[in-house]
């Protein structure tokens, strides 16, 4: 007979899978305030990249990529960069794929289930690595910056921000009203489940003391503010 701490377990670990439909649309009412300013850097730095390095081929890599809405919006505004986009959760990359046919750019962007801690890459495939939200959900978080390393080009970048919470820039009430009874439910137990728990968000030092047990030797950290909750920004360089 199971027991009730290892039901709770059980529920924890399905529940990210099971509430992929709502952040969907949480993530979708946030494109233009969140999705759009972190692609528009992206694709700035990749083509600084391009003349200055020269020879780039623009191959970019997206860690816990949800729905799709950021690499769907970098490839809008560049149509000469090859595309990955990675999710634990196959229920999140079949919405992205649908998002990108949506999008009328499915065949520029190329998702698939993996994890941010095990990427099946080879070495130095990478101009750079982006990551929204990831960080924190990490038992880990180490395993994923050296694997970032691994999969890196020398002279490569890595943007990393965190935690991404979506849900502090919507529409509650929009939102919720989108929800179908299902989803409405699962989002309930998740809350309970969580006890409203906000995400842990990674100070500036514990950022510096994760890098350092990496080979990382070039990078910024620093926090901003995204509708009110701060924000961490990590950029590494290989």
């Amino acid at each position: 007979m199971i027991g009730k701490e290892e039901k709770m377990r059980i529920i924890g670990t399905r529940m990210p899978h099971l509430l992929a439909s709502s952040y969907e649309k949480a993530a979708r009412m946030v494109i233009d305030t969140y999705y759009v300013p972190v692609a528009e850097e992206i694709v700035a730095e990749l083509h600084h990249m391009r003349t200055n390095n020269g020879g780039t081929n623009g191959k970019i890599l997206d860690l816990g990529t949800g729905p799709g809405y950021l690499p769907i919006e970098i490839a809008k505004r560049a149509d000469n960069f090859h595309i990955d986009a990675i999710d634990p959760l196959g229920k999140s990359i079949r919405m992205a794929r649908e998002n990108a046919v949506i999008a009328g750019i499915a065949n520029r962007i190329h998702f698939r289930v993996a994890d941010a801690t095990r990427l099946p890459f080879n070495e130095d495939s990478y101009d750079m690595i982006v990551s929204t939200g990831v960080l924190h959900e990490l038992k880990n978080p180490v395993d994923m910056f050296e694997e970032c390393y691994r999969v890196l080009k020398p002279g490569g970048k890595v943007f990393i921000h965190d935690p991404a919470r979506v849900s502090a820039g919507i529409d509650k009430t929009a939102w919720i009203a989108s929800l179908d009874f299902l989803e409405r439910m699962l989002l309930t137990l998740h809350t309970v489940f969580k006890k409203n728990k906000l995400p842990h968000t990674y100070s500036e030092k514990e950022a510096e003391e994760m890098i350092a047990a990496t080979k990382f030797k070039e990078y910024q950290i620093s926090t901003y503010l995204v509708h009110g909750i701060r924000e961490l920004k990590i950029t590494l360089k290989k």
